[in-house]
């Protein structure tokens, strides 16, 4: 089991409480399905993908919806509040793991608006029918390998169960994101028009390797607030295996 990689990013869990129950190891509970949204304030295509999201996918408990915004529509007249670069490179990442898989209707190429299905599947984010037949199918076949918050005096924790049936080099990811904002966009192709954007990513970063072996991370007290969730995701981009969200 190699060490947990001791990160900056830990420092973000300033505001994280300690109150989620513990999951019994015979009677893991059932964790949503991760859809991982691309899109840009830039693209006249996306808002109703953006509304898909925010009127559909955030509101399911079987569903964790998180959207991140691409600086590749940046240049074209209206730069994003909420683009990064790191997130451009994680669609372009995708792009090559799916494509070596041969999953995802053929559109793992890189564009917006793109939905990513639990690490598997991609497809245009504005196709409600196939979005939700691939959640559907992603539910049929859930990898779920157990993550917990802990809390031992004033320490707070997170512990990746052990599962030798999920056994894989797979990597913890922590997630931070806004839950909601209104953007008033003044140029670009959506000019003119406010859009409420909702689950939007503010940073992600390593924290841990995952071998199939029970891993255990003490955190320290946090500077910054957010929304947080823990995301086990297989090594080279591939499935997710365990997703914990941290209200």
């Amino acid at each position: 089991m190699k060490k947990p990689i001791t990160n900056a990013a830990l420092v973000l869990f300033g505001t994280i409480c300690a109150t989620s129950p513990t999951l019994a190891a015979d009677k893991p509970a059932t964790r949503p399905v991760v859809v991982e949204y691309f899109t840009s304030q830039g693209c006249s295509s996306c808002p109703p993908a953006d509304a898909f999201l925010r009127d559909d996918l955030a509101k399911r408990s079987d569903v964790l919806a998180l959207a991140f915004h691409v600086d590749y529509w940046d240049d074209l007249g209206w730069k994003d509040t909420f683009s990064q670069h790191a997130f451009t490179k994680r669609q372009y990442a995708y792009k090559r793991a799916l494509s070596r898989r041969g999953e995802g209707e053929g559109r793992t190429g890189v564009y917006t608006p793109q939905m990513v299905v639990d690490g598997r599947f991609a497809t245009v984010g504005s196709n409600r029918n196939t979005v939700n037949a691939y959640i559907k199918t992603a539910q049929g076949t859930l990898a779920n390998v157990p993550i917990t918050l802990t809390h031992n005096g004033g320490e707070t924790g997170l512990t990746i169960a052990a599962s030798k049936d999920a056994a894989t080099p797979a990597t913890l990811l922590l997630v931070n994101y806004l839950q909601t904002a209104p953007v008033a966009i003044t140029r670009g192709e959506n000019s003119g028009r406010t859009i409420t954007y909702v689950n939007i990513v503010r940073d992600i970063q390593p924290i841990a390797h995952w071998d199939g072996e029970a891993v255990s991370l003490t955190l320290p007290k946090a500077k910054g607030e957010g929304t947080y969730v823990a995301l086990l995701q297989t090594d080279h981009m591939g499935s997710i295996l365990g997703a914990l969200q941290i209200k």
